[in-house]
């Protein structure tokens, strides 16, 4: 293993930070959730991905502009939310890396 290997496997140095926002009324617990399940988005779009050496977090945010319905009705909601927060975290991902400049 050469030098450069060696310093890719170092715990934090292959971190991916996300963030996800909504404007539903989203209590922590659920925006927790959210961000869960957004991690997925991360696993699709970085190989490999949560392994012992990377730092990846996802935050969840929510302005509460929307009202979701009640219970059953809600916890659907949140799985939606959390559904398409995976879906834009990869696009995100893969659009950073096409668009990305890498040293000459």
């Amino acid at each position: 293993m050469s030098s450069e290997e060696a310093g890719r496997l170092q715990p934090g140095s292959n971190t991916t930070l996300g963030v996800v926002s909504c404007n539903a009324d989203l209590a922590t617990v659920e925006c927790k959730r959210v961000a869960m399940m957004a991690q997925d988005g991360i696993a699709r779009a970085v190989r490999p991905a949560h392994t012992p050496f990377d730092g990846d977090t996802v935050f969840a945010l929510a302005s509460g502009e929307v009202e979701l319905q009640g219970n059953l009705n809600r916890a659907a909601g949140v799985g939606r939310i959390g559904s398409a927060a995976a879906d834009c975290l990869a696009r995100a991902i893969a659009r950073a890396v096409h668009f990305s400049n890498p040293p000459a």
